[in-house]
């Protein structure tokens, strides 16, 4: 296809596209920003001090979003706030307690709860309520007429109300910190139990509500301190790594990072070469809380967060691990990719101003996903997480 000009009793000349022999005349666009522009400028750039004051306007309030949206230190590197109820007491809950989760399928530390409760079934036990991002970014409860399961945004089952700032504000004395996913809520006292993602987990995973599945521990006290000793490498290079590379303010605060996370990712991918899981053939949280930063690798963090060096896909042991851990019974269903995109793309409008969302990834679609890993080789007695476990999880 070839562009020419061709003349136009009008001042301006009318682009003629040629396909085949058929030439078809661009009409003028009716878009007023673009009828403004050309009023302006006619076909020329904008001039240059025009460029240079939206440059300077637009950096300014863009250091000043993201100084609200991911609190920085003087360099520029991210600082993720700490949660207002960190820990939660084990003995405060027995098996008959009333809990309720909140959570969102986009985000990666509310995804690990979810995971969790599918792998120890404690559906039935511990409804849930799915948030979603609203128009400006707060968690919201969508309404809808519909039941299509309880992991779909939709309304707050617990305590009815249309955000999850309005769910924090019910406690006695109120609140105005942070109103984050996930967290999970004492139904009785009408408080929060706790809204730190990793002592949530630990909680779930000794809470012996199901009695039938008691055998399924992913946090055994043998492993306890080898399991620790992997968060304490995969949470800030891996799991907030790739934040830090996303919400850097600074040239200096983004290479530190990227560079952070890639060096660890390599410390992955050489490990998970004689290792089915990270502790061995034994599935565990540290795994859990990988798996949920891994699954958005290629999908979002690649693309929107400059992780750039490496496809999580050119890791041939980090991206089969991935697929063993995403065929888990349960654990796909946890999985809502067009939920993710939407998430990060279409919510944090300082790194996306134009809200467009990119195709998803070959890589990513759940049939390649579902393709045969074969990590069942790695482990030491060829059984893995099924062995250990005792249960009907593969």
């Amino acid at each position: 296809m070839a562009c020419i000009t061709i003349f136009n009793p009008s001042p301006t000349a009318v682009p003629l596209h040629h396909s085949r022999g058929n030439p078809k005349m661009s009409l003028p666009s009716t878009d007023p920003l673009t009828t403004a522009g050309r009023f302006l400028w006619g076909r020329s750039l904008p001039p240059q001090p025009l460029i240079t004051a939206v440059r300077t306007t637009w950096s300014t309030v863009w250091h000043l979003m993201m100084r609200q949206l991911a609190p920085s230190s003087s360099t520029g590197s991210y600082s993720r706030p700490a949660g207002s109820f960190p820990s939660i007491d084990l003995a405060l809950y027995p098996p008959t307690a009333s809990l309720h989760l909140y959570a969102a399928l986009s985000c990666p530390w509310a995804h690990r709860t979810l995971i969790v409760r599918a792998i120890k079934s404690l559906e039935p036990f511990l409804p849930v309520s799915i948030a979603a991002p609203g128009p400006d970014g707060p968690w919201e409860f969508p309404s809808s007429s519909v039941h299509a399961g309880d992991l779909v945004p939709g309304p707050d089952r617990a305590n009815g109300r249309r955000t999850l700032r309005d769910v924090y504000g019910m406690r006695r004395g109120g609140y105005d910190g942070r109103s984050t996913v996930p967290m999970l809520w004492d139904v009785d006292k009408r408080d929060v139990a706790c809204n730190e993602s990793y002592e949530i987990i630990k909680f779930l995973n000794s809470w012996q509500r199901n009695a039938d599945n008691n055998d399924i521990d992913l946090y055994p006290s043998q492993l306890q301190k080898e399991i620790e000793e992997w968060n304490r490498i995969i949470y800030p290079s891996v799991n907030n790594g790739v934040y830090r590379c996303g919400f850097a303010q600074s040239q200096e605060a983004y290479d530190e990072a990227v560079n952070a996370l890639f060096d660890t990712l390599d410390t992955l991918e050489s490990h998970l070469g004689t290792n089915r899981y990270l502790c061995g053939d034994v599935l565990t949280l540290a795994d859990v809380c990988l798996f949920t930063t891994l699954i958005r690798f290629d999908l979002v963090y690649y693309v929107l967060f400059k992780c750039t060096k490496k496809k999580l896909v050119e890791y041939p042991n980090l991206h089969s691990y991935t697929r063993d851990i995403y065929q888990i019974p349960k654990v796909a269903e946890t999985c809502n990719f067009e939920a993710i995109m939407d998430g990060y793309f279409r919510t944090l409008f300082p790194l996306n101003p134009g809200g467009i969302r990119p195709a998803l990834p070959s890589a990513c679609k759940p049939d390649v996903l579902s393709k045969p890993h074969g990590r069942d080789s790695v482990c030491s007695n060829g059984k893995g997480f099924e062995l250990k476990q005792k249960s009907n999880v593969t």
